[in-house]
């Protein structure tokens, strides 16, 4: 079975930094796509960055501020934050779309999230 660890979370004050990761293991033939996601209260829940083969996106509110990448193995996501402001607070989740095995299907799988707390 596949699973997604995340790390990293904490308390921060605004103007600092924070790095996130994010490992999948178990039986993976590729990974397609691995990102964070943030949900806080009354809010939506949005896609904070991505990473694939097309490179990477941003939101724009952290844009400039945030930085995702892999590592060499590529099962292992980061999320350097800096520049952190109170609006970030939210719950960090992992996503990872991703094959099993050498065919069509492709699967999806959510960490258990970490969260995020940018205060004075």
């Amino acid at each position: 079975q596949v699973q997604l660890v995340e790390s990293g979370g904490g308390l921060v004050q605004p103007g600092g930094s924070l790095r996130l990761s994010c490992t999948a293991s178990g039986t993976i033939f590729s990974i397609l796509f691995m990102g964070w996601y943030r949900q806080a209260p009354g809010k939506e829940r949005e896609l904070v960055a991505g990473i694939s083969s097309s490179g990477t996106d941003y939101a724009e509110s952290v844009r400039g501020r945030f930085t995702i990448s892999r590592d060499n193995a590529g099962n292992t996501v980061y999320l350097q934050m800096a520049s952190l402001k109170s609006e970030d607070t939210a719950v960090y989740v992992c996503k990872a779309i991703l094959k099993r095995a050498n065919g069509p299907t492709n699967w999806q799988y959510w960490g258990q999230g970490t969260q995020v707390t940018v205060s004075s």
